[in-house]
């Protein structure tokens, strides 16, 4: 591989390892959320299990995504998944009902991991639909194909991928923390997985089979402007709240004391 070819996948790897670990934590805030309810040892289980299905979704995903590309109707299900779960946690505030403990915990628990591998589909095909956009701009190196991808594009692909699962498993644990230390930052937890809804409706609006947005839409200025805008203000809004209610709470108890 010449040196301009390798300076230029080297460039593209970087960028997609960026890219990646930006939908990790994504992924991370969606799993964090759902296994908050979890006592301690089954949420590390759930985490676990949750991490695993990632990177199996993550590898299937990049075998299959000469057909997954065509696919819009997959994005929507997740988009649909992930606004669903936002809405259904701020308006509905589900009620908890007291059953056993062995079989609540149970039930509990697996459920979680289902939910927890539910999205971790919807995001493995938005992380490597993603990594496929950058790496079929790379020059081909002619070593071998894999699924019609060309051998040097697929391993910057898998190579970022794997990144992103890292990076996911670091910010996962990170994330569990902060919302154990601050409860209420959990209802902006949510509306930040209603926006990264929102995020893959905008990419399933604009695929060419559906063409309702348009087709260079996700990539351009104006919409990730907004995405970032509105993305940062509910996590710097909601750790503000959150933050200010703790310490509210915890004067309350030092009153009473």
């Amino acid at each position: 591989m010449e040196l301009s070819m390798m300076l230029e996948y080297g460039w593209v790897f970087l960028v997609l390892v960026g890219l990646e670990g930006i939908l990790a934590a994504d992924n991370a805030v969606v799993m964090a959320v759902m296994v908050k309810h979890l006592p301690e040892n089954l949420r590390k289980k759930a985490l676990f299990y949750g991490l695993l299905g990632a990177f199996i979704f993550r590898f299937a995903a990049l075998f299959a995504i000469t057909f997954l590309v065509n696919v819009w109707q997959i994005q929507a299900i997740g988009a649909a998944y992930l606004i669903y779960l936002s809405v259904h946690h701020i308006i509905k505030k589900k009620e908890k009902t007291k059953k056993s403990v062995e079989n609540g915990k149970g039930q509990s628990f697996w459920m979680t991991v289902l939910k927890v591998e539910i999205a971790d589909i919807a995001f493995a095909i938005d992380s490597m639909l993603a990594a496929v956009a950058l790496a079929v701009t790379l020059r081909p190196t002619g070593w071998f194909q894999v699924g019609g991808i060309d051998g040097g594009q697929f391993i910057v692909m898998l190579l970022g991928g794997l990144a992103g699962v890292v990076i996911m498993r670091f910010a996962a644990t990170s994330f569990v923390k902060l919302l154990a230390k601050y409860p209420t930052l959990e209802t902006a937890a949510f509306l930040i997985v209603g926006w990264v809804g929102v995020k893959l409706s905008v990419f399933t609006l604009s695929h060419p089979n559906v063409s309702i947005l348009n087709e260079h839409f996700p990539e351009s200025t104006m919409w990730k402007l907004t995405f970032w805008t509105v993305l940062i203000g509910i996590a710097v809004g909601g750790y503000l709240i959150s933050k200010k209610k703790a310490i509210h709470n915890k004067q309350s108890v030092n009153l009473y004391n």
